[in-house]
């Protein structure tokens, strides 16, 4: 406990001195043309600097227009290179994964021979020998942490275009890394256990009036949670739901197709489920201050559509799997035959006093309310740790691996996105209509994090309502498509992954989720 609060506090001087560059002067200051953001490092050139922005400028076709912004600046190619390539690498997790558990069995077969395991040695609590080989898979492996890996290659082709100062300034002031810290910390206190159990006591309720089964369950987590993400936001929904998914659906062992679809299902759903509000949906959340988007415009023009959408997928889904609930194992028998049944600490029913329970949703209310203040909400999470520190026999160990690899994830997405504008800008604003951009957002959607598709669009000059619509509901649709497509998504990956092998397949999750998504644009647009 002592050694994650120093870590937290070094967290916290960082983002404190983060906030403040001062005595630096930015390189491209908000004086330029075009009324462009300040940025402090030399790169990724401004958009308003590529001289196809210029008064004057003729009209270049797209293929032109790309070459030309390229050969102003190099960088932007090998930039979009590695990215592909980050991309291409989530879709081989899986065999990394395969890999480092061969690598592991012969690692551990070949100690048994040698009789070098921590029984046989001298030293009272001797750890575990591991294979370095094996370990450095299972990290390639890890789909949280793929783009952070790559974006230590993106870091070092800038300072060879650009010198180590402009890299310092990209990571150090220019980037904003406070999605990936609020991630952190909601993550974590959402899995606390008076949290968890408050939901599931609230779901509960409602599962029992739907008869208490499996399919009860399925049914009101996939239909309320995702909608308390506009509360709670989208981050928190994910968790929970995941943790109420993992312990009353996936624990019975559903059929892989099954398992699947639901994964999809539930992607779709937490990333439409936040959109009622103007603060809890990471896509919502980079546009609403810009374009004036209140919780109430929220609600009244995406709001009722995300509602229908939610209770539309939901009731195909559950008439098509219906059958399958009736296979699922039988969730008092969880021992092999001759075993006695073992109660986990950690799923103990014991109840969580009130009082603890109303502090950890105190906890939770806080972060959610500074969640644009970064020393704010690391600040309370300190007090976080501290609180379950002295209520430890009602709570579980604090479970920061899974949040700590999501942060992980956004943070290299936040490095690798902020170099994408140079392209992703010209192809949303390529004369496309609003049924155009709409399936475009989507489609990138799926390449790239929602949030990052509508900070883009919120930087083209003069966009309509319309197709501020357009591009909102088309990030909003693809959310469910891909692992990297919003940003609650690889905390969903992180708690359930386990009941995948180890790794979630992406295509399996691709297909999983393109129904619902048709569902969702279809709802957005015709509705």
């Amino acid at each position: 406990m002592i050694s994650l609060l120093r870590l937290l506090f070094l967290l916290l001087t960082a983002v404190v001195l983060h906030a403040s560059p001062a005595g630096m002067e930015p390189h491209w200051p908000s004086t330029q043309a075009g009324g462009a953001t300040v940025q402090y490092a030399k790169f990724p050139l401004p958009l308003s600097e590529y001289a196809d922005r210029q008064p004057g400028a003729p009209v270049l076709p797209l293929p032109e227009k790309l070459e030309a912004r390229a050969q102003t600046d190099p960088f932007n190619l090998v930039a979009t290179i590695l990215f592909i390539c980050a991309i291409l690498h989530t879709f081989m997790a899986g065999i990394f994964q395969s890999w480092s558990h061969k690598v592991e069995h012969r690692h551990r077969e070949r100690l048994k021979e040698e009789g070098r395991t921590p029984e046989h040695s001298k030293y009272e609590g001797a750890g575990e020998i591991v294979s370095f080989k094996a370990k450095v898979l299972h990290f390639l492996g890890e789909v949280e942490a793929v783009f952070a890996l790559w974006a230590v290659p993106l870091l070092l082709s800038a300072w060879y275009f650009h010198g180590w100062g402009n890299v310092e300034r990209f990571v150090g002031v220019d980037c904003n890394f406070t999605e990936p810290f609020f991630v952190v910390v909601i993550m974590t206190i959402s899995a606390s256990r008076p949290v968890v159990r408050f939901a599931e006591q609230c779901l509960a309720v409602v599962a029992r009036r739907l008869g208490g089964g499996p399919q009860a369950w399925w049914l009101s987590v996939l239909t309320i949670a995702p909608l308390l993400g506009s509360l709670i936001t989208e981050p928190a929904a994910m968790t929970i739901s995941a943790m109420l998914l993992a312990r009353k659906f996936y624990e019975l062992k559903p059929g892989r197709i099954f398992a699947y679809a639901t994964l999809g299902l539930l992607f779709v759903n937490i990333s439409v489920g936040g959109v009622l509000t103007n603060f809890a949906a990471p896509p919502v959340l980079m546009v609403a201050a810009k374009w004036n988007w209140s919780s109430w415009f929220m609600l009244t023009h995406f709001g009722w559509h995300a509602v229908v959408s939610i209770l539309v997928c939901n009731a195909l889904y559950f008439a098509v799997f219906r059958g399958q609930f009736q296979k699922l194992a039988d969730p008092q028998d969880r021992t092999r035959e001759g075993e006695q049944a073992v109660i986990h600490w950690h799923d103990r029913d014991l109840a969580v006093p009130r009082w603890i329970t109303v502090a950890c949703l105190a906890f939770l209310g806080w972060t959610v309310f500074t969640a644009h203040y970064p020393p704010l909400f690391i600040g309370g999470f300190l007090f976080f740790l501290a609180f379950v520190h002295t209520t430890e026999h009602h709570q579980n160990p604090v479970a920061i691996r899974a949040p700590l690899l999501v942060g992980f994830f956004l943070a290299g997405l936040v490095i690798h996105g902020r170099c994408q504008a140079w392209w992703l800008e010209p192809v949303m604003n390529n004369g496309l209509n609003e049924w155009q951009l709409m399936l475009g957002a989507t489609v990138l959607t799926g390449f790239n994090d929602n949030a990052l598709i509508t900070f883009l669009a919120s930087q083209v000059p003069d966009l309509s309502d319309s197709l501020k619509y357009a591009v909102m509901a088309g990030a909003i649709a693809g959310g469910g498509l891909t692992v990297i497509a919003n940003a609650p998504n690889p905390a969903g990956q992180g708690i359930l992954k386990r009941y995948f092998g180890g790794t979630v397949n992406p295509l399996g999750l691709l297909l999983a989720a393109l129904v619902p998504t048709a569902i969702v644009v279809a709802a957005f647009k015709l509705l």
